[in-house]
């Protein structure tokens, strides 16, 4: 697919900085009983969000839409995911989501299986586990533009999955890189004495609902700010 149309788009003069496609995996664990989500504390150093409590995410890369997939996502995730995109976007924000939660975390949301070729960079490390990367049970639950005059500008698309989906034990985080420090499963009733960024909130609220409502959601809050009008609207 096309880097530049669909990974990396101008702002349309109003910012300079580009908005770049972006996946957050939001990991909960213990859901019927007391659930717990997966967070991380960004850097004090950090040009973005810095010292803020986060889920695990980021930029989509180049590489993440011709890696493999053991399963495709679901024709309704896939659907709403390309909403004023690339049809091709879909795998790659699904593929981009797992790879952050790899590298961020060490754990693996993939199924055994070997690579049809050499993993991109990037990929290696998952590669080597001996998995593909499994968007099984994800659930696209919503989406955000950050807004102008912003270091960085993020086009965020924000799974939901289950601990369940985990093809590693929760509770190691002995791959994990550095970009996350004080990684932990936070309970959800708890979760806002931390330092959040403000969508955070917004999202962890739409994730109760969900817990309590069920799973698909009917629809995905999507607050569109790529320009000065702030605008909501719900994907369907």
């Amino acid at each position: 697919m096309g880097q530049t149309d669909a990974r990396l788009r101008p702002s349309g003069g109003i910012d300079d900085q580009p908005i770049r496609d972006a996946a957050t995996v939001i990991v909960v664990r213990d859901a019927a009983t007391g659930p717990r989500v997966l967070m991380g504390q960004r850097g004090e150093s950090a040009a973005f969000m810095p010292n803020k409590v986060v889920f695990p995410g980021g930029a989509v890369d180049a590489a993440d839409g011709d890696v493999p997939l053991a399963c495709p996502l679901s024709p309704a995730c896939a659907r709403r995911l390309t909403a004023e995109a690339d049809p091709a976007l879909a795998g790659a924000l699904a593929a981009a989501a797992i790879r952050e939660l790899w590298e961020e975390t060490g754990l693996i949301l993939g199924r055994p299986g070997a690579w049809p070729g050499p993993a991109p960079k990037g990929w290696r490390g998952f590669a080597a586990s001996g998995h593909l990367p499994s968007p099984e049970g994800f659930h696209f639950i919503f989406r955000a533009i950050t807004p102008p005059g912003r270091p960085r500008r993020f086009d965020a698309r924000f799974f939901l999955v289950e601990a369940e989906a985990l093809a590693s034990d929760p509770d190691d985080f002995s791959r994990a890189e550095d970009e996350l420090s004080q990684l932990q499963w936070i309970p959800l009733a708890e979760v806002r004495r931390f330092n959040l960024p403000f969508i955070t909130e917004v999202v962890l609220a739409e994730v109760s609902q969900l817990i309590q409502g069920g799973l698909p959601p009917a629809s995905v809050p999507f607050f569109d700010n790529r320009d000065r009008v702030s605008r909501f609207q719900r994907l369907a």
